[in-house]
């Protein structure tokens, strides 16, 4: 887990020790572990202030997935006057049969996983891939869900989380070294170090690239400021939504792997809204970029629970979420229910009682 300097209490640096490797990190092949011309496998250090993945967020193999047929004709036309009921959706990591099952718990979707909410809202808050069994197909699903429900009168968006940005990296720098501050360190190796599936790689197509590149950081929709990552680190890219979500895109489309790697470790930071002083760093975002709650995703809601993890080693036990975490004296709403160790993929309707 990673928590941004001064961003609550300190907590423990994990080692590499602790994280689990896919078995094809030691693959030759575009897959394989960073090299250097002329040396063997180069160990990756961890950069200042970001640590992978934990051991227990575990990588799972691809399994069996939804296939859904879509008519795109057949999209339910709205009715109703003014905009429809908002929903928001925490991490979903690859798990594609779980986010279709919430999305029709929901009503958003129909039997045959159609877009049937008319003129719903429908927001993502990043990290499609990584440590589930089918990325693609959620970014997939994602993509036909925005032309579905656009033509019913609603929306579906999405916002850009630390793992898109770890993909994009991974694809365009592979083995590249960047300046991570502590050592040799590339995007392919974090990525497979963050629970990066082959099979993901093998199937991302320009289309998928060109649609992650171009997401936004962050979004103000009826009182609620969404955003992938518990942190602060939005400050440090302008002082309006609008700069924000120019300065990232800006920053992938100069193709820079270095300003690319600061990018994503500063959306990889997190717990910013948490213990002492969480709820006056959740108010210094809202009160530049508008909002009365901040809605995000990233860290799971076992984490901030302190209910899995732990100095001595246990391993996880079930996390028993149920539905969203509204903390930091109700100004801040997680949204990642953990699906990634047997936590709960959330769908949520926005406001959210406290």
């Amino acid at each position: 887990m990673t928590q941004g300097a001064g961003q609550g209490p300190e907590a423990r640096t994990a080692t590499l020790r602790d994280f689990r490797v896919p078995a094809y990190v030691h693959e030759t092949g575009p897959y394989a572990q960073s090299t250097l011309p002329g040396e063997g496998p180069v160990a990756v250090e961890e950069p200042e202030g970001y640590t992978p993945t934990r051991r227990d967020l575990p990588v799972i193999n691809r399994g069996d997935t939804v296939q859904v047929t879509v008519d795109p004709a057949e999209a339910v036309p709205g009715g109703a006057d003014g905009p429809g009921p908002l929903y928001v959706v925490g991490d979903v990591h690859g798990y594609l049969d779980q986010l279709v099952a919430a999305l029709q718990e929901q009503g958003l979707l129909d039997a045959g996983g159609n877009w049937s909410a008319g003129t719903a809202r429908l927001w993502f808050l990043g990290d499609f891939t990584d440590r589930g069994p089918d990325g693609i197909g959620v970014i997939d699903l994602v993509m036909r869900l925005s032309a579905e429900a656009a033509a019913a009168g609603g929306y579906c968006k999405a916002l850009m989380g630390n793992h898109e940005l770890l993909l994009l990296g991974a694809r365009r720098f592979g083995d590249t070294p960047v300046n991570s501050g502590a050592g040799t360190a590339t995007f392919q190796a974090a990525w497979l170090l963050n629970g990066g599936q082959k099979t993901d790689m093998d199937r991302l197509q320009d289309h998928h690239l060109q649609w992650m590149a171009r997401l936004d950081a962050m979004e103000e929709v009826d009182g609620h400021l969404l955003v992938h990552s518990d942190t602060t680190a939005y400050l440090d890219y302008g002082d309006s939504i609008e700069a924000v979500n120019d300065t990232v895109r800006e920053t992938l489309t100069r193709n820079d792997a270095d300003e690319c790697w600061d990018l994503f470790r500063k959306f990889t930071k997190r717990f910013a809204f948490r213990d002492d002083g969480g709820a006056a760093a959740v108010l210094s975002l809202l009160d530049m970029y508008g909002g009365s709650r901040i809605v995000h995703g990233h860290s799971p809601i076992p984490y901030l629970l302190g209910d899995v993890g732990s100095e001595d080693g246990e391993e996880n036990t079930s996390p028993g979420v149920e539905g969203p975490h509204l903390y930091a004296d109700g100004l801040a709403i997680a949204m990642d229910g953990g699906v990634t160790m047997a936590g709960k993929l959330l769908v949520q309707q926005l406001p959210l009682d406290s």
